[in-house]
């Protein structure tokens, strides 16, 4: 899927991110926290010792933000604060106005071949996307998984908004169920991938396969300065199937599993770690894998997308139809998990960090595993504390 046609402005404008990110330090501190699909912030000063969330948290739902979506799954917020939205079954995005609800058709992700739980899934703006313009999607196509970039030019018409797309990942392994997808730019302007392991267990604990793993990378997908290993994309592995990843006030990293039949986890992640599976499931208490954070029974949640706000992790749950909430006290949990909206919107697929205290929340009833009702599927503005 690599074009030649790619314009001169968007090489360039690579070639300038490539060589701004493809060193440094690998986790950075003193930068804001971000969830999948926000761009991190850029500042350098330290900041200081947040102060401890609540141990009992709240929500209320502010309003329907827009409603009609149609299996959405990834999603990314421009800086004006719209959002960017993609189907998973067939390949479209829109724009969300989130303002007026209005919705705008972008265009579609060349390729996108939906099947089982595969399709276009996660979606992520380039770190210097004020300059570049770049939108980049995890999805798959008959082959693989991959991971392609595109310029977002919203001043063309509507649906032909997105350019060629140029492959910077692919060969990530692919399967009916378990193929991970989330997407996002972490503080230290990396991307970072999380993958399923396709149903094929052992694959989780070969760091040699893509599948099973978080991958870190620069911005044109190689391998990232300080990963475990210099030459490999894989930065912790043993896990099942990934799709949440948020960072904290201090730059650390957390993300989401699915678990078989026992437990869904929320884990710190470390450089090189084995997070277990599919030797151990939940916490285990064995020397050589570490251990969730928190866990779920796996009818409680199924953990999508994750989002940190004031110092709380907030989880997206499919099967279990509710928000979760984990305050943190640095890399424990100040308190256990904590559900908000049970069986309320049905299943929920992502959130994200709007700032204020407020999240937005999207719903995926229309994915062939839920109950769709009359507006589904939508995205819903929440007030958090």
């Amino acid at each position: 899927m690599r074009r030649t046609s790619v314009a001169t402005a968007l090489a360039a404008a690579v070639l300038v991110l490539a060589a701004g990110c493809s060193s440094g330090p690998a986790q950075p501190r003193g930068q804001g926290a971000t969830s999948a699909g926000q761009a991190p912030s850029t500042t350098s000063t330290a900041s200081p010792k947040a102060q401890l969330p609540p141990a009992k948290g709240s929500v209320r739902v502010a309003r329907t933000v827009t409603d009609g979506l149609k299996s959405p799954w990834g999603v990314a917020a421009l800086p004006e604060g719209a959002l960017l939205v993609g189907s998973r079954d067939d390949g479209s995005v829109v724009r969300v106005d989130t303002a007026t609800g209005r919705k705008t058709s972008v265009g579609s992700v060349p390729g996108v071949a939906h099947q089982g739980e595969g399709g276009l899934l996660g979606l992520a703006l380039s770190p210097t996307y004020a300059s570049d313009h770049l939108l980049y999607a995890y999805f798959t196509t008959e082959s693989d998984n991959r991971i392609a970039r595109m310029i977002y030019d919203p001043q063309r018409p509507e649906g032909q908004q997105l350019g060629a797309p140029d492959t910077i990942l692919r060969s990530i392994p692919k399967g009916s169920v378990h193929n991970g997808g989330r997407i996002a730019f972490g503080p230290d302007r990396m991307l970072y991938a999380g993958t399923g392991e396709t149903g094929e267990r052992g694959l989780a604990q070969d760091k040699k396969s893509l599948a099973g793993k978080i991958l870190r990378m620069t911005p044109d997908g190689q391998p990232a300065y300080g990963n475990p290993e210099a030459d490999s994309l894989v930065y912790s592995y043993g896990h099942r199937n990934v799709q949440g990843l948020a960072w904290d006030g201090e730059n650390r990293l957390w993300a989401a599993e699915f678990g078989q039949d026992t437990w869904d986890e929320l884990n710190l992640i470390e450089p090189g770690e084995n997070y277990g599976w599919p030797v151990v499931e939940g916490r285990a208490g064995k020397a050589g894998y570490v251990d969730p954070v928190a866990q779920w029974k796996t009818s409680e949640a199924s953990p999508s997308g994750i989002a940190i706000q004031d110092g709380s992790v907030w989880i997206a749950a499919l099967r279990g139809e509710r928000l979760w909430r984990v305050p943190l006290d640095g890399t424990k949990a100040l308190a256990g998990p904590e559900a908000f909206l049970g069986g309320r919107y049905g299943r929920l697929r992502t959130v994200l960090a709007a700032g204020g205290g407020k999240l937005w929340l999207l719903t995926n009833n229309t994915d062939s595993r839920g109950t769709p009702r009359p507006g589904d599927d939508r995205v819903l503005e929440l007030d958090v504390t």
